[in-house]
């Protein structure tokens, strides 16, 4: 049995707890800027959390955006989602944790109808990603100062 379970997160208490994993991983971290960690589209999305069997302690989170808020995410593509924030606590890396939320988000999509994902990867994440069955499509552009790359993945 896995250490971890993933779940959606709908709860205020759950998603609380997302959100402070993504500022462990992206504002302290990463340095990305508190205002621009958090959006308007977190109160749409759907999230997942990853938490420790042993005791719910929060280990990673993600999001999937869908619909008129996907749009802007995937270049308009008709029944494509966007998955995105996707951030495993620092003592969770290497357990199988970001595989797991991803599968999440992606089984999330299906049950909404979609038939991609679209994600915007961090360049250093990018070999994580391919090995999950994304591909990196355009140019590489930056987001809070950090790199990235495009990819789909056909579900």
């Amino acid at each position: 049995m896995s250490p971890f379970l993933v779940r959606e997160a709908v709860t205020d208490e759950d998603r609380e707890a997302g959100f402070a994993v993504r500022r462990e991983v992206f504002v302290v971290e990463q340095g990305v800027p508190e205002e621009i960690e958090y959006d308007a589209y977190d109160a749409t999305a759907v999230h997942v959390l990853a938490v420790r069997r042993a005791d719910g302690a929060a280990l990673g989170t993600g999001r999937l955006l869908y619909g008129p808020d996907a749009a802007g995410k995937t270049g308009g593509a008709e029944g494509v989602g966007s998955l995105g924030r996707l951030a495993v606590a620092k003592t969770a890396r290497g357990l199988g944790v970001g595989v797991a939320l991803v599968r999440a988000i992606e089984e999330a999509a299906r049950a909404r109808g979609l038939a991609a994902v679209d994600l915007h990867a961090q360049t250093h994440a990018l070999r994580f990603y391919e090995r999950l069955g994304y591909a990196a499509y355009g140019a590489e552009f930056h987001d809070a100062g950090i790199p990235h790359l495009a990819m789909r993945r056909t579900l």
